[in-house]
């Protein structure tokens, strides 16, 4: 992007940890994006790690004349009336995931966005780890021939029940609702829209009142993949795997970046996103293994994209239907986990 361009101009609705952690280090890394509203309760929280900033509430941020675009993430059950309330005030909006808590939301979200010609995209920020880049490669390279199956477990072992929106009961709470989203749009981002999902759910945690383990198959016409997340999981096998027709392949060890940013590790550091676990590639008739190394992991390709999509119109990062798509499978997914059967998409 050439510096002589007017940067865009940034407003982030929330300043928790998904806005602290993720977003300001990540928007302040691209060139060409200026982080120059913060939509917070906290002003002391927010100038201690941005010096300076402006600091507003949430609702006048959202519809600040001052900006371009309006980045939410704040609790599952505000995004859809303040992105609604953004695309209405002419800004270009991302949502941190899940997109929204419903379908419908997500449908009319998407056609406001069209009806007020502004950009609207959602932060699955897991496309730009290193396990998925990797899991991209393996594709393309053909080595495991036709696959067959896809498996991905996003497990924490967390046994306390915390006092918090997330784990406690309400719309868009639990553990589904946080992870659920990353490992549906890697799904579809990977394999595309699946003919059906099987979903189940279960709270296991004493005194828990929001489900804290999930699990979903999705159904393709010659693969399946699971989907798997729990809080009681310490250790545990790979993070990603693959079969295939020629062989397998699995990859171990999370992506780095969280930890690194929670660190107040810079995106722009030579050692940002280093991902020092390798994947295995396990040969079908022999069984021999051959080391695959990880990518290096690059969350902020998200924001760059957006910021050519507004500037110079180039596709966004993570497209509307995309996000909108994600939402018809999870709605499917609860569906599913709720009455005990098999949802179908048309």
């Amino acid at each position: 992007m050439s510096r002589t361009l007017k940067p865009v101009r940034v407003a982030l609705l929330g300043y928790g940890y998904v806005g602290k952690t993720f977003h300001a280090p990540l928007i302040q890394a691209v060139d060409g994006l200026e982080l120059s509203l913060v939509g917070s309760s906290r002003p002391e929280a927010v100038h201690e790690r941005i010096p300076g900033v402006r600091v507003a509430a949430v609702a006048d941020a959202a519809i600040d004349a001052d900006v371009d675009l309006v980045v939410i993430a704040t609790p599952n059950d505000s995004h859809f009336p303040l992105a609604a309330a953004a695309l209405r005030a002419g800004k270009h909006v991302v949502i941190d995931k899940p997109f929204t808590i419903t379908l419908q939301e997500a449908e009319d979200l998407a056609a406001i966005a069209q009806e007020h010609g502004r950009l609207l995209s959602v932060f699955h920020n897991r496309r730009w780890d290193s396990e998925i880049l990797a899991t991209e490669q393996v594709l393309q390279s053909g080595v495991l021939g036709e696959v067959t199956h896809f498996e991905c477990h996003m497990d924490r072992y967390r046994p306390n029940v915390r006092q918090r929106w997330r784990e406690d009961p309400g719309p868009g709470a639990g553990l589904w609702f946080d992870l659920g989203p990353h490992m549906i749009d890697q799904a579809l981002h990977l394999f595309g829209m699946p003919l059906s999902v099987q979903g189940s759910l279960a709270t296991l945690r004493r005194g828990g009142q929001t489900d804290d383990w999930g699990h979903a198959i999705l159904f393709y016409p010659h693969m399946r993949v699971v989907l798997h997340a729990s809080l009681l999981v310490s250790g545990g096998g790979p993070r990603t795997q693959m079969h295939g027709t020629l062989g397998s392949w699995a990859k171990f060890g999370a992506d780095t970046q969280e930890p690194q940013l929670q660190r107040g590790m810079s995106p722009l550091d030579p050692e940002f996103g280093i991902d020092p676990d390798e994947g295995v590639f396990y040969e079908g008739a022999s069984g021999a293994q051959t080391r695959t190394p990880s990518p290096r992991g690059c969350q902020q390709r998200f924001y760059e994209g957006m910021r050519d999509a507004i500037t110079s119109g180039g596709p966004l990062p993570i497209g509307t239907q995309e996000a909108v798509a994600v939402m018809k499978v999870l709605e499917g997914f609860y569906v599913s986990a709720r009455e005990g059967r098999v949802v179908e998409f048309a």
